[in-house]
């Protein structure tokens, strides 16, 4: 079998490299690039949500929100039904550098693709997909 996964975390790493790189000048690390994409489709997500969507522990979770906080990209607010849940919405700042985190994914995603018909992509993407959704599956078991 071929060696999926190390050329999956090779891609990720060469990724994480590629965003850092883009987006450094805005104070934006490799890390922060999901959150924002995630927190300005869904506003007011919980950060229990946001944990299941990128799969992430609670902890990691946790972190990099205080950050984005911080720096001024998120607010957070308690839920008025439940006051242990928080919610988490994008302020101004966050949705102003949206269109170059969106830019620098599509650049990316544009030139790993080159060369590659789209009946390969569905393929891949197909196949990648049911990977994905055996994964989630899995973690949800243990």
């Amino acid at each position: 079998m071929p060696k999926i996964m190390k050329s999956l975390n090779s891609i990720s790493r060469c990724q994480s490299t590629y965003r850092s790189v883009k987006l450094s000048a805005d104070g934006i690390c490799a890390c922060h690039h999901s959150f924002i994409l995630i927190i300005s489709r869904h506003p007011g997500y919980s950060q229990e949500d946001i944990t299941r969507e990128i799969c992430l522990n609670k902890s990691t979770v946790a972190r990099t929100l205080n950050h984005l906080e911080s720096v001024g990209y998120i607010t957070r607010i308690p839920d008025s039904d439940d006051k242990r849940r928080i919610l988490v919405y994008p302020t101004e700042k966050m949705l102003l550098i949206l269109p170059k985190v969106r830019a620098v994914s599509k650049d990316w995603n544009d030139r790993i693709t080159e060369g590659i018909s789209d009946e390969e992509m569905q393929v891949f993407h197909s196949v990648l997909s049911r990977m994905e959704q055996r994964a989630k599956e899995i973690i949800g078991e243990l």
